[in-house]
This record gives structure tokens, sequence and C-alpha cells, in this order.
């Protein structure tokens, strides 16, 4: 049986982006195809929370070669959007000005195939939030439905 949602989904479906792809990219190294999240929903820094998006489309970069005729977004490409999400969060909320990397995952499982089209909510509730160090619980949500969850955790380098 899957965990309760670490963040109740009236707070982040149906709701105006707080910063768009652009905006988070305005901050964020990444370009390109590793650009992933296209908007964050929910960023709430007093509790520790944020809800970023990714729209996993049919004709996304990855399509062609994960799985042939059955296209599945890739979990390392779910857990970079977590660590994505925590940099952002980091990124944002503290002003840090070196570049955050993806420096480890606990914990990690797999519910559920993604499968195009959807949209795959990260929702990431922070445990350790430090200038250096970034630590989250995180979770893929599709369609209500929890995907994935992980522990993922970030570190600043240079």
């Amino acid at each position: 049986m899957p965990p309760p949602l670490l963040i109740e989904s009236d707070r982040f479906t149906n709701v105006k982006d707080l910063y768009t792809h652009e905006e988070i990219y305005a901050l964020m190294p990444h370009k390109h195809e590793f650009a992933l999240l296209d908007g964050v929903s929910l960023f709430d820094r007093d509790i520790g929370i944020a809800v970023a998006y990714h729209e996993c489309k049919s004709d996304g970069w990855w399509v062609r070669a994960h799985v042939p005729g059955r296209p599945i977004f890739p979990g390392v490409l779910q857990l970079e959007c977590s660590a994505q999400l925590i940099a952002f969060y980091s990124r944002y909320a503290d002003g840090c000005d070196g570049f955050i990397v993806f420096s480890g995952v606990e914990g990690c499982r797999f519910r559920e195939a993604v499968i195009p089209p959807c949209r795959l909510y990260i929702l990431a509730q922070m445990i350790e939030d430090r200038p250096r160090r970034v630590k989250a619980n995180v979770q893929g949500i599709v369609d209500g439905r929890i995907v994935f969850q992980a522990v993922v955790a970030g570190m600043q380098v240079g």
C-alpha cells in the first residue's frame, strides 16, 4: 500500500504556476532536453515544501529509445526532475550562487510506469536545507497516484 501524499493535491493541481519553465531555468543551469521542469505550482518556504511538474509528451526526446512502441518515462529522469526541484528550491530560497548537483538517492521505489501523455507532479518535503546541502522526501504523482518515492539529496559545488 502506498504512503499518503506528502502534500494535499488541492494545493497544487488546477492552480496557476508560481514559476514558469523560463523563470525556473533563468536560475538553473540546465538547458535543452535536460531543462525538465515545466512549471512550479507550489513553493512554501515557511513549511519547506515545493511542487513542480513535467509534461510527459508522446513525442519527448527519450520516447524513440526508451522502449520503442511502448514509451515509458525513464525512472532516472523522474529522479532528475526531483533533483532539479530541490536545487531550484535551494537556489531560489537561499539565494545560493553555487551549482547544486544531484548527490544521492535513498529508499527509491517505483510503483507504476509513467506512460505519456501525462503530467508528472514532483512533490518535495524538505528534510535538510543548508547552504551547501539539501535533502528532501519526494514523490512522483500521476493522476493522483504515487508512481515513485525516494529521498533525494543535492550539494553545492564550486
